[in-house]
Formats: C-alpha cells, sequence, structure tokens
C-alpha cells in the first residue's frame, strides 16, 4: 500500500495515476474525499485523520504540513511500520541565504524526514508549469499579462514529470537517498510563456513588464506573504538574462525526455478561455 498526500494536487493526482498504471494499491489522501474524483480501485480518505495503517510508503506533499512540520505525519508513519517517505521538495533549497522562506520551508522538511529514520528520496523540481495560472484571469479578460521581469527565466517542468519520478521512488529502491533536480527541457522567459500558452489558444498574447514594488503589491493583496512575495520577485529580477540550468534526470529516470511547457499549455487551454 502506498499513501499520497495532497491527492487531488497539481501534482498529487498525477502520482496516483502513475501508481495505478503501474499496479499498485493506492490509498489517497485529501481535505475533501467527496469531491476527490479518483480512479476506481483508489482507496480515499480525510488528510486530518492520518490513515497509515498497512502502508510501506508515503508521498508527503509540504501543503499537507506547511506551518506546523512533519512531525506528527512522519511518528505516524514509524508506528505504522512505514519504510520509505518521497518528499516534494524544491530546488531552492539549494539558494542559501537570508530572504528564502520557500527554500527554507523546504530543507526544514527534508531534515525532518531525514531525521526520522524512514529511508527517503527527495524529489526536487524547479517552477512548476503549473505557476502560468496565475496569468489566467488576465487572459481570460484579455490579451495581454502584467506581471514583473518579462526577461525572467524559468524552465517549467510538467507536474505529470515529477509525479512519474516520484511514483518511481515510492515503488523501487533505486532512487533511495537521493534528491534528484528537476526542469523542463528549454529554459523560457514570461514573455516567452505567454506567447506560447497564446498559441496554445490561437491567439496573440504578449506580456507586459510592471515595476518589482507593483508587483509585490499585487501579489500580496491576493494574499501571498509580504516575505514570500519580496522573495519571489528579487529571484525572478535575479534570472533575468540568466537562462535556467536544464537538468537530465527526468530523461535519465524515466527513459523518456521531459515533456515541454507547450504540451502543458495545449493540455490547459480550457483554464485560459
Amino acid at each position: 500500500m502506498i499513501v499520497v498526500t495532497g491527492a487531488t494536487g497539481n501534482v498529487g493526482r498525477h502520482v496516483v495515476d502513475e501508481l495505478v498504471a503501474a499496479g499498485a494499491e493506492v490509498r489517497a489522501l485529501t481535505r475533501d474525499p467527496d469531491s476527490a474524483r479518483l480512479p476506481e480501485g483508489v482507496a480515499v480518505a480525510r488528510t486530518e485523520d492520518l490513515p497509515l495503517a498497512g502502508a510501506e510508503a508515503i508521498f508527503l506533499n509540504p501543503a499537507v504540513v506547511w506551518g506546523k512540520g512533519a512531525g506528527e505525519l512522519l511518528g505516524e508513519a514509524t508506528r505504522a511500520g512505514v519504510r520509505r517517505v518521497v518528499t516534494l521538495s524544491s530546488v531552492s533549497v539549494l539558494f542559501e541565504g537570508p530572504g528564502n522562506p520557500i527554500g527554507d520551508h523546504h530543507r526544514e522538511l527534508e531534515a525532518e524526514v531525514e531525521a526520522s529514520g524512514l529511508a527517503w528520496t527527495h524529489v526536487r523540481p524547479g517552477a512548476f508549469a503549473s505557476n502560468a495560472f496565475q496569468w489566467a484571469e488576465q487572459i481570460r479578460k484579455g490579451d495581454v499579462v502584467y506581471g514583473p521581469h518579462a526577461g525572467a527565466h524559468t524552465a517549467p517542468v510538467h507536474e505529470a514529470d515529477i509525479a512519474a519520478v516520484a511514483a518511481r521512488a515510492l515503488i523501487g529502491e533505486d532512487l533511495v537517498g537521493q534528491a534528484p533536480v528537476l526542469s523542463g527541457p528549454r529554459s523560457l522567459t514570461f514573455a516567452e510563456q505567454v506567447t506560447i500558452i497564446g498559441e496554445a489558444l490561437g491567439r496573440p498574447l504578449r506580456y507586459e513588464e510592471i515595476p518589482p514594488e507593483a508587483a509585490v503589491e499585487a501579489m500580496t493583496g491576493g494574499g501571498v506573504p509580504t516575505e514570500m512575495a519580496e522573495s519571489l520577485v528579487r529571484m525572478f529580477g535575479e534570472s533575468v538574462g540568466r537562462p535556467a540550468e536544464i537538468s537530465p534526470e527526468t530523461e535519465r529516470i524515466t527513459g523518456r525526455p521531459a515533456r515541454t511547457f507547450a504540451q502543458w499549455a495545449s493540455e490547459h487551454t480550457a483554464a485560459f478561455s
């Protein structure tokens, strides 16, 4: 039995699909089991109940333990006889220094997992392709996306690729003790990503840069904590003119190339229409 936390999220839903396709027995944890709509045969339970009995491995989504640490979950896992934890971490753990709350959170989570005594794998993706959903409302209303640093580079990674790597770590032993960094196959600026979404929609879109201060204000107005908003906008600025590093790990682990951002955009046109 493999337990998947955050099972209806952008990555967790794909993890469930990968495990089911591999013939694994899956228990999916979600805050609202009644609306989960997961594949037939998947056992669905409430995250808060932590039903880990009989599980041999757990996919740990950091959103489940954000702000409170993973101690309760890991303690229950140990008592239940779980042997392995696969952590959805972040490449941001590699960027040490002040003003990196995302990296700090994931670094602390990785440390908790390693201290638990359970076998572990940390999956460290860079920017999710689904970060582009932040532009969806603007695109539905018009042809211009307003945001900071049009020339900021990321290599958006398809969530299904993150899930494919995580599933292999959950099922097999080959990735125990490893922390693969994942990226998409190409570094793209924000402006290029918006253009690609437009191509998928069949209409021209453009990205118009706004001052960093205005971007922080917009993010905090949308509920993002100030420290995190400032950190993100600063990180975007630092990546202007600096293409993101491309990792070979997805292909090494799964045996196929990483999915492109264009493929992701074509699969999610409904969100932008």
